[in-house]
């Protein structure tokens, strides 16, 4: 292992030692790109956090990405060693190799991509593929992609390809195809109004055969469909400060294991609208989906296999206990999301703005289940008809009239946020937020859990070089562990150096500490950092969605460089 990351480690400062000459090189029509991440652990057994049996003595994810990028072809491939990965890994990601390589061919108005690729048609609510280390996500295509603009205005996509799933390729394949409209090329009154619309519409198929045994009973087999259509209109309208948007997605029937194998069409609607001028923005956003679980191989469960995503409608926390209980969405149960931000800033000079002004920000997100009045149906199967009862395998499901809500919440938080500078050296932010967590619903277990949370986070600077950030964060509830207690304390020297001590407490159950220690050094593009402590089990979050990382502990490592 040794040897292979030194290899890697030389192979990327050659590479970037030959970009640099290429760009420095006069009619050089080449350009080198990449960059090298390796995280390191080199773990320590602690019975008292439940670390897990780890998978080596030294653990590590490393990844190493090379580009050349030309005026008509580019191409590119990552390499990726994770033998012996970071714990949450081992069951996926273990193994190492060339997963992602590609050349792309460019030609005026047209762009072909031969190999793996990641690709949006959207909002996402259909196909999007795309790689999240920190959650093990990487769920590229490998196959073909064309874009085409054949005229000011026009962008056409159409692709298809199987998907990666860790280390495999799934058997099925997606294709699909997609048209977006920018009207305001087209007229010039438009854009003398300010007034900008696009208009988009897009299909994806995914094609899998039918060969899985799946059972109603045992005589009766399910009749699979081999090919499942989605569809996704929008339109998205921008006039000044004011933007709207609206989407729709349907997808075909598609018995899978997530909603157990029922037959009932899939549907996402959304409305999104936001407001901004100096000192002042406004969003409103409004979701409903249901049964929109979609993957390339309909028996996985997890997180893999996605074709496509939700976003979540709620507030992506940095704060470490407001991202404690963080928000999963629910593809294939379906839920109303709906989400309202509104920042201000008190101008300078004024009672509330003081000397430097003072930035407000209120967000609330709210999650509900929808109503679902699940029904039998009768089929024709395998041996003869057959009546399913009560929405269940093989049967449509369950109605679900648009606007009604279900009779669960969720998730809700309330957060307020305060951003005052008091002088040139110092600024202080203060947050509380009001969360409700619908464990049971959520995680399996553990009922409704309703926390209180209040951050405070002050920078003082002592000079042009020198700066000291602190943290301290208080969770209150009465469910699941109970209280918390977190303390940070950042330590800045420019131009490069980073000194952080950090403990978060739980003072409720279990009255364990999770300490961190990490010194970090960067110059230029190279970061360097290496620490020592606890890492607290539970989820890992973005976007809505969410994996599950085991406790661990011990001396980490971790690289990164860009060139």
């Amino acid at each position: 292992m040794k040897r292979t990351f030194a290899l890697m480690l030389a192979t990327a400062m050659v590479s970037a030692a030959s970009a640099q000459e290429a760009k420095e090189s006069k009619g050089y029509n080449i350009d080198l790109t990449g960059s090298v991440q390796s995280d390191i652990l080199i773990p320590q057994d602690d019975k008292n956090i439940g670390t897990e049996k780890y998978d080596g003595d030294v653990l590590t994810n490393t990844y190493v990405e090379l580009h050349a990028l030309s005026k008509y072809v580019d191409a590119g491939a990552r390499f990726e060693y994770l033998d012996h990965p970071l714990p949450g890994f081992e069951k996926d990601f273990k193994g190492k190799g060339v997963p992602f390589y590609y050349i792309k061919g460019k030609l005026k108005n047209a762009e072909l991509t031969l190999g793996n690729y990641y690709e949006q048609f959207g909002s996402g609510f259909i196909l999007r593929t795309y790689e999240e280390r920190s959650l093990g996500i990487d769920n590229s295509l490998l196959g073909g992609r064309l874009i085409y603009r054949p005229y000011k205005g026009i962008q056409i996509k159409a692709l298809t390809g199987k998907q990666r799933c860790y280390w495999d390729i799934n058997d099925s394949w997606v294709s699909g195809a997609d048209i977006e409209l920018g009207l305001a090329e087209w007229f010039k009154g438009m854009q003398k109004s300010g007034i900008y619309l696009t208009l988009g519409a897009s299909w994806v198929n995914k094609h899998e055969k039918a060969d899985e045994d799946i059972r109603l009973n045992p005589t009766q087999r399910l009749n699979l469909p081999e090919n499942v259509n989605s569809f996704d209109v929008r339109a998205n309208l921008q006039k000044g400060n004011f933007n709207i948007l609206a989407e729709y997605a349907q997808k075909g029937q598609d018995p899978s294991l997530d909603n157990n194998y029922i037959y009932r069409k899939g549907y996402v609607a959304m409305l999104s609208t936001s407001y901004s001028k100096s000192g002042m923005s406004l969003l409103l956003q409004a979701k409903r989906s249901d049964n929109m679980a979609s993957r390339s191989r309909r028996t996985m469960t997890g997180i893999s296999s996605y074709v496509n995503h939700l976003p979540a409608f709620t507030m992506e926390q940095t704060y470490a206990l407001a991202a404690l209980y963080p928000y999963a969405t629910q593809y294939a149960k379906g839920e109303w999301a709906y989400q309202a931000e509104l920042g201000y800033k008190f101008k300078r000079n004024t009672l509330f703005g003081g000397k430097y002004g003072t930035n407000v920000k209120l967000n609330f997100s709210h999650v509900h289940a929808i109503d679902k009045n699940e029904k039998g149906l009768t089929i024709n199967n395998e041996g003869g008809e057959v009546v399913i009862p009560n929405g269940g395998r093989g049967s449509d499901g369950y109605g679900s009239a648009f606007w009604k809500w279900g009779d669960k919440t969720y998730y809700q938080d309330l957060n307020i946020q305060i951003e005052k500078k008091f002088s040139k050296s110092f600024k202080l932010n203060l947050m509380y937020m009001n969360q409700f967590y619908n464990m049971t619903e959520l995680r399996g277990e553990g009922g409704m859990i309703h926390s209180d949370i209040y951050i405070a986070d002050a920078q003082y600077r002592f000079n042009n070089k020198l700066s000291l950030r602190g943290e301290v964060q208080y969770l209150n509830t009465e469910g699941d562990q109970g209280d918390w207690l977190y303390g940070l304390l950042e330590l800045s020297v420019l131009p490069g150096w980073m000194f952080t001590v950090s403990d978060m407490y739980n003072s409720g159950l279990t009255n364990l500490h999770y300490y961190q220690g990490l010194v970090t050094y960067s110059h230029g593009a190279h970061r360097l950092q290496a620490g020592y402590g606890r890492t607290r089990a539970g989820f890992n979050c973005s976007g809505g969605v969410c994996r599950y990382v085991p406790a661990s502990k011990g001396f980490t490592l971790s690289y990164g460089y860009n060139f």
